[in-house]
């Protein structure tokens, strides 16, 4: 089984609007959707849910007001702030780490476990999907990310599907991480900008700090092909696969409007030519047979 991550130094850089173009192009897939924080390839896809499940991770201190003597003790020892005078508890600023828990003398203090967000199984008209809700102002997005695509996993092998294809979250912090850990390649989309090439750069060294595979796709390439040729550069230098070059179109955003793929919005088009040169070549180099 093959996984490929599609991810990203920056948002904005086109890699959602990319794999619903691939998810169409695919075959024996499961989709998933590793960008919990802004989860939006659910926009085109159209889900239809057929399973959901509370996402539970860390704990929140609540006062029992009945068993509280109000002798100060937790507010002297949060160092959050996160306890009112009088004695209620911020779930803002709460970080659960169950100083207050421990040494109330009262055992006034429950610390229950927080519902951060949720996560879904779908079907969708390109097959399975796996994607997950994060919780306004929540953390823990890292967890959730390995908890999604631990289920992609196992739906993968349970209908005996061969790649599992994930949008995976922008930038190089924890949720990146979780998402590309043990993954087979990962698919960099970036832009000819000053900011898409430092970004590019810095995620690239992330995924091979973790020894995973990666492979780079510029899009909207013809708005600065001199910055083209300068991450063209890079990747030579770094052994670094470049798989294409993606032209500006405003198919993308108009296929999106109407929630569909760029193929289904204008199977024709010219950025719709260069996707599809794009996967034959991904394919080839993740040794993906559809």
């Amino acid at each position: 089984m093959k996984e490929l991550i599609v991810i990203s130094g920056k948002g904005g850089t086109g890699k959602t609007s990319l794999i619903a173009a691939f998810a169409s192009l695919a075959e024996n897939k499961v989709l998933c959707d590793a960008d919990v924080d802004a989860a939006d390839l659910h926009l085109i896809m159209n889900p239809k849910v057929i399973r959901q499940t509370d996402f539970q991770s860390g704990n929140t201190a609540v006062i029992n007001k009945d068993q509280c003597t109000e002798c100060g003790l937790c507010r002297e020892m949060c160092r959050f702030n996160a306890i009112s005078a009088e004695y209620k508890v911020n779930p803002i600023d709460c970080e659960g780490c169950g100083v207050c828990v421990h040494f109330c003398p009262e055992d006034a203090i429950d610390f229950p476990v927080s519902t951060c967000g949720e996560w879904f199984v779908s079907n969708t008209r390109f097959g399975p999907m796996v994607h997950a809700r994060l919780g306004i102002a929540e953390e823990n997005s890292g967890k959730l990310v390995s908890l999604v695509r631990q289920e992609a996993r196992k739906l993968a092998e349970a209908k005996n599907l061969d790649l599992i294809l994930t949008d995976g979250p922008p930038g190089v912090g924890c949720p990146v991480i979780a998402s590309i850990g043990g993954a087979s390649a990962v698919l960099i989309v970036t832009e000819p900008t000053v900011s898409g090439i430092h970004d590019m750069e810095r995620v690239a060294q992330l995924a091979s700090h973790f020894k995973v595979p990666a492979m780079i796709c510029v899009n909207k390439f013809d708005l600065n092909v001199e910055l083209t040729r300068e991450i063209e550069k890079y990747a030579e230098e770094k052994d670094i696969a470049c798989l294409g070059r993606i032209p500006f179109d405003p198919v993308f955003t108009k296929a999106m409007i109407q929630a569909q793929t760029v193929f289904e919005y204008d199977g024709r088009s010219t950025v719709g030519e260069a996707i599809r040169g794009t996967w034959q070549r991904l394919t080839e180099k993740i040794r993906y047979k559809h």
